[in-house]
């Protein structure tokens, strides 16, 4: 709205009458919160209310797309359980997700740089010892990745916990299988040199679930619901800030394409090796003459203090 247009000039079709009539509604509901006790979130709630009318009055919203919109929320609410959520996919490919990590993440030196969490962690992945293997019963080709943890300062840290997480060959995660899988996801622990390793799957492109309102919302904008092939981090230690990140493929066409919940940054997008079979492995493991491949991932931890 052109805030410097004369009184009395009709904007956009609008009166000035009708301005008056919805200033007043956004100015009454404002004011509705001023007795709030918490002043976050006070702040919180007036600002959705001023952003809200604000849409609302831009786009002119008829009644017929607020029932619509009221429709969608309430499909995606019978939709979430606690296999699925829902409304993590539609703040995920609106990229919500992707700006509140942005706002709580702030670049920090050579920092590894965050990304979405996504809806698949688990809290109770299995532990594994450092060489061990995430898969399980996930199928796809075996991927042997290593690293280092360190600080900012290039200092080791020893014994950070390493949660990591990912799709099959097919695309899915365990969590979306109904028989109670736990494949595709384990938790280790650094060495007292800040270095790791175990064996994952090389990661593949697969689509986020799109049967439900937020694919078909993406359909009906023409948007493709695939993600680019990436493997789940997220590192904590003592003293330093929580990183939830991914790692991407080198080459992979979705790159291109777009990832479909704008996670991808450059600095994320890593090399992995094809080996072929019968190359020997790091740790020894008799693949069966399977190929492989093989990938390196250094991650720098930023102070706690920072961005969070």
């Amino acid at each position: 709205m052109n805030e410097t247009t004369p009184a009395g000039t009709t904007i956009n079709g609008v009166s000035p009458q009708q301005r008056t009539v919805e200033e007043t509604l956004t100015a009454t509901v404002l004011a509705s919160f001023d007795n709030c006790a918490d002043p976050r979130l006070k702040q919180l709630m007036q600002a959705l209310t001023r952003h809200l009318h604000a849409f609302i009055r831009e786009v002119r919203l008829t009644e017929a797309e607020w029932e619509t919109a009221i429709g969608f929320l309430t499909a995606a609410g019978h939709l979430t359980d606690d296999k699925r959520q829902e409304f993590i996919l539609l703040s995920d490919v609106l990229g919500a997700s992707m700006m509140t990590v942005a706002v709580n993440n702030e670049a920090h030196a050579d920092a590894t740089e965050a990304t979405v969490f996504g809806p698949f962690f688990a809290e109770d992945a299995p532990e594994i010892p450092i060489g061990g293997d995430i898969a399980g019963s996930a199928t796809g080709q075996p991927c042997w990745v290593e690293g280092t943890v360190t600080d900012i300062d290039g200092r080791p840290v020893p014994n950070a916990r390493i949660e990591v997480w990912e799709a099959d060959d097919d695309g899915f995660y365990d969590a979306q299988y109904t028989d109670g899988r736990v494949a595709g996801r384990a938790h280790l622990f650094a060495d007292a040199q800040g270095t790791y390793s175990f064996w994952g799957l090389t990661p593949t492109p697969y689509p986020i679930p799109h049967d439900g309102p937020v694919g078909a919302m993406l359909a009906s904008v023409g948007r493709s619901p695939v993600r680019a092939s990436h493997l789940h981090f997220m590192v904590t230690a003592p003293g330093l800030r929580t990183l939830v990140t991914h790692i991407f493929v080198t080459g992979d066409p979705q790159l291109e394409i777009g990832d479909s919940v704008f996670g991808v940054k450059d600095s994320l997008i890593k090399d992995f090796h094809p080996q072929p079979a019968g190359t020997p492995t790091p740790d020894g493991r008799d693949l069966a003459g399977q190929d492989w491949a093989r990938t390196r991932f250094d991650i720098v931890l930023a102070p706690a203090n920072t961005g969070s």
